[in-house]
């Protein structure tokens, strides 16, 4: 379920909720989610503004593979991972459905026609039609197939794999995906054995999942999403790669006590217990009255118009009056609820009182008072204007009315003929709206009775759903517009029931939401339904509908207004046509239950491919399948959640805003959580100055080689290197790269100095800054007088001790950061499950064990652990290294600019093409024009015909095109060759820019002024060649990157094959000293990266397989992995799954406690910076 706009409201109300995802300080978890839909749309149809765009489906089957296996491997789950596609949806849900699907048809075929008639030509193979991803076409039952070769080969192949329950809900088992998981975890904590402190993450991109797991009372529980962008141009490409995205945790820990603030007033007004699971409970539902995918929002109740704080501020008004809380456990509380929507709808009072002063004023120009529907409409589409217009100036939603200033129809006039009226005017209002948005002639009590009794019964039902699982799969909301506040009334004696009934199957689902552009993903004997005349259904088909913003902004948030499916007519109309279902269609109707998988080493079998041409046949299959029936997990209507109290223990990863005092308001402080700051009001930590005074040199005995913890709210551990106050500094007085923690009352060696003037300015300088970072996510963290200088804990290593045994150590960055001392805590005690898993050196590298080498000679080699029982003791196992060999690349490097593209400055290129510098720079960049002329222009339209081949304030070029010195641009002979052409085919183009070379803009009728000259053509006819030149295609990268020649490249692969024609490897035997090292521990910290070297990958369940070996071509220091580039090889080391884990150093280093970095250099040695590689 989607709530509009909720996720940026929330996240920038309470700004500390979400965190950057860094790998190496991820939470441990136990359980992993996946809301499986987001990806398989993220994965098929990444930009749907991009009609050329085309996709294979053995494309979007790989690219989910991979994004899988990329999710497990930065939360790596412990115990349970569950996949959830969305089956048969409850017929709630299916109106939803059916109007996105009619909404993403026609825009689908808009673009299509716009592109066309632009000219474009489009691809002839088929676009991928997203609706496609529904439960029972042909496309979800390949993919469900996909999906359980992909379980099996993971986990027979993959040892990080081995210990977890995999569990598969595909689209033949019932339910939406979040909601398959919710009930998976609902029937979890209603076991006996049942870990409260278990440690959850969920994936999804849907707002509502924070609502979801908040019903769960689990305290540990986190979402996983991509970063979220505002602002973005809509045709701006999506980052596909799960490589290249930022991912963010949400913390519903935090959410828990930023919502016990939100409401913190009620503790002393109440009379009864506060209760903030009971406080949790009607905060959700308050969301679903500004909307959701069972039930309209209420009218004029926008999240973008603070519909929230007026809820909020609603609830604690009228909270205390009624002796307990909205929503008791799933069930809705009539009696209160009625009181409450009785004091909200004072709001809908208020909103009309704006529209009523505009009313007055048009019964003074027409002499009468507005008693009809027409003058009624508009005033209401004035009301709405009017509320947009009055939203620069007053964000706020009449919170006035809830602080009591005057009753809203008093505010009308000062003498009972005005409040009459007034009342009249609203009674015809309302009406108004009724009979043109609902159509219906007469808006009598029962009619008025039954909209209350249809919202209502919505709400109950989505209070079932989400705490006790479907209740009725069979209602829905039957109408496009939900009830003004003011007349949901009476409806406390209510009685609510709700019959089960059964879910759709697969083809009538289909036949329910698919619109008929979309009939092909129906089977053959179905199709005609939708748009043959005789059809009894045909109706429900509409080939053109008209949408309804209703007071909202976006497009995509109007209301479809397409008939509803009728059920009993949709099956009539089915029946006489189900026999001549195909086998293979009979297959695909029907519900099959949910399966785990788990890894199960006495199996041993083949399992074929679906596609073998593309993955693989599992030759030796270690999976045992358990079918679960699909009413296994659900739950009684009594059920109720377990509430834990956490106490004073803390969960690593899981941040809480307890262990520093600090105060709360909310203030309008502007936060930029995403690209532009916040206009809502935003709540605020501050953290309270000490009580006690503390001096810089006895802070620095408390704390100076300590362990502690860093970056309130998400701490984080680290080890305590200095300590200052801006005068003096205490540093520890240690060898370079010490990682050693001082314990007990010993003082650590240290040293003083005194800082310099230049040293002291720089201090209070870093201390500005750090105060800012602080206040972007809404925390004021006042003076600073001391800071501490850490090293963040990056992971832990086995130690080997005295006879064979090993313990682990805290491995710390050796980078050095400043915290503010206020921000730090100390003397927690803190939840860390990473105890010692081995206790022997024989336990940690038994034989076959897949080992490296990290020294000469065999710097990088791979090797299998053997039999070591007669060296074990000494601290040295056995290993048996492959020695591969190695490409002669010294050569190449010698004569590598007889391969290089040869780049010129400007100049050089303009004097051969005969035309200026300034017209080179401004063609290789953006040229803009608009529509119309300088003098008069036709709206802001802009169309960029330039080479788009350089970006200055991106600081990025597009390599064998364009290249930036630290004094100008040079550009290469595919330039030259472009621009030639370019000035050929459009030289009055040319010419126009180089006569107004100082504007900006310039315009199609400046260009193109004869009347014979259609510029909007032209401008056309230059995108479309430009569109259809291999430069269109071209990537960019960062300017700062060192990167190969495509030649080169080639040039390596030549040399590769060649080596593996001539040579083979050689096998050694030695007996080495292990270093294992784990938790995101460099494999190498003193290896450096450079371009050429040799690098293998000693990472298991990596985008590669493990031991494979590749060629550096390209370093960008210290943000990301910018890339792969395969090349053909006839030698991969087994498949990714075949591995085993672990390296070694002569030390051995093993992979399989590796879970951060992935490569080190064979030829130098390697350092923090990203490499872009070719593998062999």
């Amino acid at each position: 379920m989607g709530v509009p706009k909720f996720y940026r409201w929330i996240s920038e109300r309470y700004p500390c909720l979400s965190e950057v995802v860094k790998e190496h300080q991820i939470p441990e978890f136990d359980n992993l989610y996946l809301d499986m839909n987001g990806i398989i749309h993220q994965c098929s149809h990444p930009n749907d503004e991009d009609v050329h765009f085309r996709i294979s489906e053995e494309k979007i089957f790989a690219d989910i593979f991979h994004y899988l296996e990329v999710l497990f491997r930065i939360i790596k789950p412990r115990k349970v991972f569950f996949m959830a596609v969305d089956g048969v949806a409850p017929r709630a849900k299916m109106n939803q459905q059916r109007g996105r699907r009619f909404r993403s048809a026609k825009e689908a075929e808009e673009k299509i026609k716009k592109a066309l008639e632009k000219g474009e030509v489009l691809p002839t193979e088929a676009r991928f039609d997203s609706n496609c991803i529904t439960p029972g076409t042909d496309f979800m039952a390949r993919l469900q197939e996909q999906l359980k070769y992909f379980v099996h080969n993971k986990l027979s192949t993959d040892k990080a794999w081995q210990g977890v329950n995999v569990y598969l809900s595909g689209h033949e088992t019932p339910g939406e995906g979040e909601h398959k998981i919710m009930e998976f975890i609902r029937s979890e904590t209603t076991k006996p054995g049942h870990n409260p402190n278990a440690r959850h993450c969920l994936y999804g991109l849907d707002a509502d999942l924070i609502m979801l797991g908040l019903t769960s009372h689990e305290p540990n529980f986190s979402l996983l999403r991509e970063e979220v962008r505002f602002g973005g141009k809509k045709s701006q490409k999506r980052i596909t790669a799960p490589e290249e995205t930022t991912f963010h945790l949400l913390h519903l820990s935090l959410m828990r006590e930023y919502i016990d603030y939100e409401f913190s007033e009620l503790r002393n007004k109440i009379s009864f217990e506060y209760n903030l699971e009971r406080i949790i409970d009607d905060w959700v539902l308050m969301g679903f009255l500004v909307g959701n995918d069972f039930i309209p929002h209420l009218p004029h109740l926008h999240i973008n118009h603070d519909a929230l704080p007026l809820l909020y501020r609603t609830y604690i008004s009228v909270l205390p009056s009624l002796g307990g809380y909205l929503n008791e456990n799933g069930h809705l509380n009539l009696a209160h609820f009625e009181k409450y929507l009785e004091k909200l709808s004072d709001f809908d009072r208020e909103h009309f009182s704006e529209v009523f002063v505009d009313l007055k004023w048009f019964e003074s120009k027409v002499g009468n008072k507005y008693l009809n529907e027409a003058a009624g409409l508009a005033a209401e589409e004035a009301g709405a204007k009017d509320m947009k217009k009055s939203k620069s100036s007053d964000d706020s939603l009449c919170l006035a009315a809830l602080d009591g200033v005057r009753d809203s129809h008093k505010g009308a006039g000062e003498d009972g003929e005005d409040d009459d009226m007034f009342e009249t005017e609203f009674r015809q209002y309302k009406r108004t709206y009724y009979m043109t948005k609902m159509g219906v002639e007469v808006v009598s009590d029962e009619f008025l009775a039954n909209q209350a009794r249809c919202y209502v019964e919505g709400i109950q039902w989505i209070l079932h759903y989400y705490y006790h699982g479907v209740q009725s799969w069979s209602w829905y909301y039957p109408h496009h517009y939900a009830p003004f506040l003011s007349d949901v009334r009476n409806v406390s004696s209510l009685t609510l029931t709700f019959d089960l009934g059964k879910p759709f199957m697969p083809f009538e689902q289909l036949l329910g939401v698919l619109p008929s552009a979309s009939k092909d993903l129906l089977p053959q004997c179905y199709q005609h339904l939708m748009t043959s005349p005789g059809s009894p259904i045909v109706e429900c088909y509409p080939q053109d509908f008209k949408t309804d913003l209703n007071g909202k902004q976006q497009e995509w948030e109007a209301v479809v207004l397409i008939p509803f499916i009728d059920e009993k007519c949709l099956l009539a109309a089915m029946e006489p046509y189900t026999h001549k279902l195909a086998p293979s269609e009979k297959a695909r109707n029907r519900h099959t239950e949910c399966a785990i998988n788990c890894f199960d080493k006495e199996l041993d079998y083949a399992y074929n491919s679906p596609l073998p041409q593309l993955f693989p046949n599992i030759v030796h299959c270690h999976v045992r399948q358990t079918p679960i029936p699909m009413d296994a997990w659900r739950v009684s209507l009594d059920h109720v959640a377990r509430r834990i109290d956490r106490g004073t223990l803390y969960f690593c990863g899981f941040p809480t805003l307890q262990h520093i005092r600090h105060k709360f308001y909310k203030k309008k402080s502007g936060v930029m959580v995403f690209q532009q700051s916040s206009r809502g009001e935003n709540m605020i930590l501050e953290i309270l100055a000490s009580q006690e005074m503390e001096q810089v040199e006895d802070i620095a005995a408390l704390v100076l080689g300590k362990s502690l913890f860093v970056n309130w709210p998400h701490l984080m551990e680290a080890r305590v290197v200095a300590v200052s106050d801006g005068e003096t500094k205490f540093s520890l007085d240690e060898p370079s790269g010490s990682q050693m923690l001082y314990l007990g009352n010993t003082p650590p060696p240290a040293k003083v100095t005194h800082l310099t003037d230049k040293e002291q300015k720089e201090w209070v300088k870093e201390v500005q800054g750090l105060s800012e970072q602080y206040a972007r996510k809404g925390t004021v963290i006042n003076e600073t007088d001391v800071v501490v200088y850490a090293q963040l804990l990056t992971g832990r290593k086995y130690v080997i001790g005295q006879n064979g045994n090993v313990h682990l150590e805290k491995q710390f960055a050796k980078q050095v950061l400043p915290y503010p001392y206020q921000t730090i805590v100390k003397d927690i005690k803190a939840f860390d499950s990473s105890l010692a898993r081995f206790k022997t050196l024989e336990e940690l590298f038994p034989p076959g064990t897949v080992v490296f080498m990290v020294a000469n000679p065999y710097y990088g080699a791979m090797g299998d652990v053997q039999d070591s029982s007669d060296v074990i003791n000494e601290g040295r196992v056995r290993v048996v290294f492959s020695v591969p060999c190695e490409p002669q690349l010294d050569a190449l490097i010698q004569n590598q600019h007889k391969y290089s593209v040869k780049y010129c400055p400007g100049y050089v290129l303009a004097s051969r093409l005969g035309i200026t510098s300034y017209l080179v720079s401004r063609f290789s960049g953006s040229i803009f024009i608009g529509r119309g002329s300088k003098k008069n222009p036709h709206g802001e339209q802009k169309a960029n015909v330039g080479l788009n081949l350089k970006f200055n304030k991106k600081n990025e070029e597009v390599p064998g095109y364009t290249k930036r010195t630290e004094k100008e641009w040079l550009y290469s002979a595919a330039v030259e060759e472009l621009l030639a052409e370019y000035l050929e085919r459009f030289s009055e183009l040319f010419d126009f820019i180089a006569r107004n070379s100082h504007d900006d803009v310039f315009y199609e009728d400046d260009i193109w002024p004869g009347e014979d000259e259609n510029g909007a053509e032209r401008v056309q006819e230059i995108q479309g060649w430009l569109k259809n030149h291999p430069v269109s295609s071209s990537s960019r990268a960062s300017c700062d990157l060192q990167i190969l020649d495509a030649g080169i490249v080639e040039k390596i692969e030549e040399e590769l094959e060649k080596m593996k024609r001539e040579r083979e490897n050689m096998h050694v035997c030695v007996c080495v000293q292990p270093l294992e090292q784990q938790h995101g521990v460099v494999p190498d910290s003193d290896a450096e990266y450079h371009l050429f070297d040799r690098v293998v990958n000693v990472r298991e369940s990596f985008s590669v397989p493990l031991g494979l070996r590749g060629t550096i071509i390209g370093i960008k220091g210290g943000k990301k992995l910018v890339g792969f580039v395969p090349t053909a090889s006839s030698h991969i080391p087994r498949s990714p799954a075949d591995e085993a884990t672990c390296a070694s150093s002569l030390h051995v280093w093993s992979a399989s406690r590796s879970e951060s970095y992935c490569l080190f250099s064979v030829k130098s040695c390697c350092s923090n910076a990203d490499v872009l590689y070719i593998y062999t």
